[in-house]
């Protein structure tokens, strides 16, 4: 989870929502991944999505069986269902996102049934710090004046509001 913490404050240098992704199998670490949203301009560039082409890249093959993927924000649908796509075995989040969060916060897609996959999730690992990246993040948004979308960051409780 330390990886993807350096890949979040990654994006919060560039300027982007501090998000940052990890895909390990084994002890190696075969992608990573920053949110480049804002950056590219593509909704799908989230750091998820990132490391799962770069881990699919280095294996030269779109299955990452036996992999985990360490990423500091409870993934949304989009990540999660890609996740699952992937065939990872497990997902470790930081921070719970209770907007868009899809691995409990508004869904458990890990429960849907009729998938042929299943990976096993676990939440709240550095939650704290991943939550402290982005309420620093969204309070220097405001600070600026830029927009920041209806609401703040963080409860004290690791998870992003």
């Amino acid at each position: 989870m330390q990886r993807a913490l350096h890949e979040a404050r990654t994006a919060l240098e560039a300027g982007e929502v501090p998000i940052g992704c990890v895909v390990v199998l084994g002890e190696r670490v075969i992608g990573r991944g920053w949110n480049r949203v804002e950056t590219t301009q593509d909704p799908t560039a989230h750091a998820e999505m990132l490391a799962i082409t770069a881990a699919t890249s280095t294996l030269g093959h779109s299955r990452l069986i036996g992999a985990r993927a360490y990423v500091t924000v409870e993934p949304c649908l989009m990540c999660a269902g890609a996740l699952l796509l992937a065939r990872v075995e497990e997902i470790v989040f930081g921070a719970s996102e209770p907007k868009f969060g899809a691995l409990g916060s508004q869904l458990r897609i890990q429960d849907a049934e009729g998938f042929n996959h299943r990976y096993r999730v676990r939440g709240g690992v550095l939650a704290e710090e991943s939550a402290s990246m982005l309420r620093e993040f969204f309070r220097a948004l405001r600070k600026d004046g830029r927009a920041v979308g209806d609401g703040g960051i963080g409860d004290g409780k690791g998870e992003v509001t």
